[in-house]
């Protein structure tokens, strides 16, 4: 619990610090909801995305956007690529805010760090990355999914472009695992969601019995140097002891070197070569406790 006590306590330190219990913040004439929904909105976007970005109750987004809306700071009108989709964007007036708000939330940050030297600086900064690296995988959820699935087939998709670019032989997405491999008893697809959006995926299948493997282990590169692919890989190998299996194996292309690296790290053996994927150039097991 010394934890949970500790991410409290700075929880309440830095939102009290930076104002967030203010309803005028950053001295502007609004509270910190109404703030964060004009400067999510940007460029544009749809109410599902900023629900979804923001995490908030479609009721609540949708008394926010009419209050803003009647201030003249946004409107809101049918998406042009999809028209049951409702777009919201900033009038003139709203782009005007969202530029004062900037000015002031960088000068409330030079204000916290203007009692730090510089070396105190960077290791603030460096402690703020870590923080945000860890609360965002924190906030990822791996979930098992049909193989069929529109999620496992995107993230496929993605996977099969991502390494195409790649390799230097490119890449045939008819190499990819077929769904009836991974679904069922015969195997598992997971799919990592990121506020509700998929930002990674692997699969298992069986090899014979009692051997599983492992296959496309992926991550987007939104959401690279979390720890996330250590995550899929893990649930991998949770799916795999559920089927009975008592060992796994993987293989990876040359190019793949911190990929390479990562297997080794959580345990797994260089083997010759088991299989005829002629993308491999490394083999690897690991047998499961």
């Amino acid at each position: 619990m010394d934890d949970v006590r500790a991410l409290r306590r700075f929880n309440r330190y830095f939102t009290r610090r930076i104002g967030v219990l203010d309803d005028h913040y950053l001295g502007q004439d609004r509270p910190l909801g109404e703030a964060r929904l004009l400067f999510e909105i940007g460029d544009g976007a749809s109410l599902r995305e900023l629900r979804s970005r923001l995490g908030l109750d479609a009721g609540y987004l949708s008394r926010m956007v009419r209050a803003l809306e009647a201030q003249g700071l946004l409107r809101v009108s049918v998406h042009a690529d999809d028209s049951r989709l409702r777009f919201a964007e900033l009038t003139p007036a709203g782009r005007t805010e969202v530029k004062e708000q900037n000015r002031r939330a960088d000068k409330l940050a030079e204000g916290l760090l203007g009692g730090l030297d510089e070396r105190q600086r960077g290791e603030l900064t460096a402690a703020v990355a870590v923080a945000e690296r860890l609360l965002r995988l924190a906030g990822i959820t791996v979930e098992t999914v049909d193989g069929a699935s529109r999620d496992a087939r995107d993230c496929l998709a993605a996977y099969a472009a991502d390494i195409d670019g790649r390799f230097p032989e490119g890449f045939d997405p008819a190499a990819l695992v077929r769904p009836h491999e991974v679904s069922g008893d015969r195997g598992a697809f997971v799919v990592a969601y990121e506020e509700g959006r998929p930002v990674g995926c692997g699969a298992l299948r069986g090899l014979e019995p009692g051997v599983g493997e492992i296959r496309h282990v992926w991550v987007r590169p939104t959401a690279r140097r979390l720890g996330l692919a250590r995550r899929i890989l893990d649930a991998l190998e949770h799916q795999a002891v559920a089927r009975g299996h008592e060992l796994v194996r993987l293989d990876t292309h040359a190019v793949l070197t911190e990929a390479q690296a990562m297997y080794r790290a959580c345990g797994y053996t260089e083997i010759p070569r088991y299989d005829d994927n002629v993308y491999a150039a490394h083999w690897f097991e690991k047998r499961l406790r």
